[in-house]
């Protein structure tokens, strides 16, 4: 990998990537999938313990041709709160429940909401439309559920960051064209908004840890082997009619690959009048609003807006 040196990083991130790059390990894409998955679940080796909350539960859902498991995070008695249900990153083919258990708990202290963590299935096995239609599956378990777990379907809020957010942007059209659920909330943390990888954020910033370019070209292959699926609207949905959507809050990298196509989403959902909430990091990476305080400790901030628009909903 090569250092990323297309803007002056935010000074926590730039001893981040430095640190990742001197390791000089290999490309996602390079490990295969299970080693990529495996390497992603190493990161919870030796990782701090995690933020005490009031109760924790898992559950399986079924769901066409098979069932899914959700996690849901309960930051206190009583109730009703927000509902949130959370559709984590990993490019559609890594990540789990387990890699999101930290930013799920410290996202329920901090919004003081009932976080439903899906753990839809994963592309190669389950290529597109699978994942979406897991997601579809949650949201309405979730909101007809809403009275067991204490939450309020009124404050409903479909949230992810990454490939996640693609799935959140996408599960709240097609909540739009069904009737409901009714969603209070949208909010996208870096969103993969498009299968183009043409943008100068693209070329610019995809040189380094933690997304390249050729890792994004990697898990568009796997999630979409058919090319002539990448244009559809539940796989891109910067081509999408976004009329009518509600609010969104959107959190952007300024150092992101993904940076161009999560501020031409935000363009495209006010064009279309949508009210919106654009908050664009400059130095930030990918990843940075689920990275623990820890190890990038300006996540702090990002949380912060996170749990702001929660409670807002």
């Amino acid at each position: 990998m090569t250092p990323n040196t297309g803007s002056r990083l935010d000074p926590d991130a730039a001893a981040l990537v430095a640190q990742m790059d001197a390791l000089g390990m290999p490309l996602l894409s390079e490990r295969g999938v299970e080693g990529a998955r495996a390497y992603y679940e190493s990161g919870l080796a030796g990782a701090a313990a995690p933020l005490p909350i009031h109760h924790v539960a898992e559950v399986t859902l079924p769901v066409q041709g098979g069932a899914i498991p959700v996690r849901i995070y309960k930051p206190g008695p009583g109730g009703p709160r927000p509902l949130v249900v959370y559709f984590h990153g990993g490019g559609w083919v890594i990540g789990s429940l387990d890699t999101s258990e930290a930013f799920c708990r410290r996202l329920a202290k901090s919004a003081d909401c009932v976080v439903v963590s899906v753990g839809y299935r994963l592309a190669p096995e389950h290529p597109f439309p699978v994942p979406v239609e897991d997601a579809e599956a949650a949201l309405r378990w979730a909101h007809d559920h809403a009275s067991e777990i204490g939450t309020d379907t009124s404050r409903l809020v479909v949230l992810g960051d990454s490939a996640g957010a693609n799935l959140a942007a996408v599960v709240a059209r097609r909540a739009r064209d069904a009737g409901g659920p009714p969603i209070a909330r949208q909010i996208l943390a870096y969103p993969v908004t498009d299968h183009r990888l043409d943008r100068p954020s693209h070329a610019r910033y995809g040189t380094s840890w933690p997304l390249t370019t050729v890792d994004l070209a990697w898990f568009w292959d796997l999630y979409l082997p058919k090319p002539g699926d990448r244009g559809h609207p539940d796989a891109s949905p910067l081509r999408a009619d976004v009329s009518n959507l509600p609010r969104a809050t959107v959190l952007v990298g300024g150092s992101d690959p993904l940076r161009d196509e999560g501020v031409a989403y935000a363009k495209h959902l006010v064009a279309a009048g949508v009210p919106l909430d654009l908050h664009l990091y400059e130095g930030q990476i990918h990843g940075f609003a689920t990275f623990d305080p820890s190890i990038l400790p300006s996540s702090t901030e990002a949380l912060s807006v996170l749990a702001g628009a929660i409670r807002a909903a």
